[in-house]
């Protein structure tokens, strides 16, 4: 099985969001390399950069389930190799 390096970025807008995001991270913990959460309480926002490595299609799935949360917005970056 082929597995890549990726970076998710995820912005959260809605601060109840943070319970099925956690659950979610600790679904895929297995692929997560880390992760770095910065609140920027000027605009009421959290900004979460995760790091993982493993096969595209949980990379890509994490995102799309982060991204389905009411108040959540995902980007997903992966490496050529």
């Amino acid at each position: 099985m082929e597995t890549r390096v990726a970076i998710l970025s995820v912005i959260v807008e809605d601060i109840e969001a943070a319970e099925k995001i956690n659950a979610l991270l600790h679904q895929y913990r297995q692929y997560i390399i880390g992760r770095m959460g910065i609140p920027h309480a000027e605009r009421k926002i959290s900004i979460i950069s995760v790091a993982m490595d493993g096969p595209m299609d949980a990379i890509s799935a994490l995102s799309g389930k982060l991204g389905a949360i009411e108040g959540v917005s995902t980007k997903t970056i992966y490496s050529k190799a």
